[in-house]
């Protein structure tokens, strides 16, 4: 019997916004039993580009994900998808004079108990062990290179005035994006993730995310998060998108018996 089960589920919000941008996806592997991918992606551009952007970065990561057989290496399945959105967004920037950008944030769990992540801008994966806060991917943001040169503090980033700026995106026509990856080994029962644009995140310290999706299921911890979100956001909360990984562990089997008649012979 496996060691743990698959809980996943979604959720999202227009926030205070009169677009919703974002867009987020659950997906199977047809060719590759076992393998799941979560992807979140949170578009900018303006008059509808933004969702162009996103939805393309969606669409795209189904595509590779349906193509993709056991052997193949998740990171390059990744950095595939990373490259090949970029190439049409742009494309798409020139043939509807728009100019749409997106983040993108990927988890796939394999069967070998690993998860592989990889993200591109300021949207978030954050990994729990049980209740516990463990890890999180750091944002590609210019507040974050200010604090890397110490120029402020971490507390500072959030607040900061120049927090929305982004130094690697998908669709930009200045810089080729770059992905920062990562991993984690020997998955159990207990483990969960979060991805998440920067309508969920900015409103919650670490600890409250992990508490939040430790103590209910996918779809208890969508409803908390985004009803918590939406009273710290108003008036001006952006779009709330995300998706909840949780291992868990699996039923127990119950063993059926069936009695059949006997007749007796005459």
């Amino acid at each position: 019997m496996s060691q743990y089960k698959i809980e996943a589920g979604t959720g999202q919000h227009i926030g205070d916004r009169q677009e919703q941008q974002d867009r987020v996806g659950l997906f199977a592997a047809p060719h590759a039993p076992g393998y799941m991918m979560a992807v979140v992606a949170d578009g900018m551009g303006g008059k509808s580009g933004g969702a162009l952007a996103a939805e393309q970065v969606i669409r795209t990561s189904k595509q590779l994900f349906d193509v993709f057989y056991p052997g193949n290496s998740v990171e390059e399945l990744l950095q595939s998808i990373l490259h090949e959105a970029h190439t049409i967004i742009k494309l798409t920037a020139v043939s509807s004079e728009k100019e749409p950008h997106s983040t993108f944030v990927a988890l796939v769990i394999t069967p070998q108990q690993e998860a592989i992540w990889a993200h591109a801008g300021d949207s978030r994966l954050y990994r729990f062990s049980g209740p516990n806060f463990s890890e999180k991917t750091r944002d590609h943001s210019y507040v974050e290179k200010l604090v890397d040169e110490g120029k402020i503090r971490p507390d500072e980033a959030k607040t900061h005035k120049l927090s929305n700026i982004l130094i690697n995106v998908l669709g930009s026509t200045n810089n080729t994006p770059y992905m920062t990856s990562g991993k984690y080994s020997n998955l159990k029962a207990g483990d969960s993730f979060l991805l998440c644009t920067d309508g969920l995140w900015h409103y919650f310290d670490d600890i409250e995310l992990s508490a939040a999706v430790a103590a209910n299921t996918p779809r208890q911890a969508s409803e908390l998060l985004i009803r918590k979100a939406r009273d710290r956001g108003t008036p001006r909360g952006d779009n709330c998108t995300f998706a909840i990984v949780k291992l868990v562990v699996p039923p127990a089997e119950v063993k059926s018996y069936t009695v059949q008649k006997m007749r007796r012979a005459v």
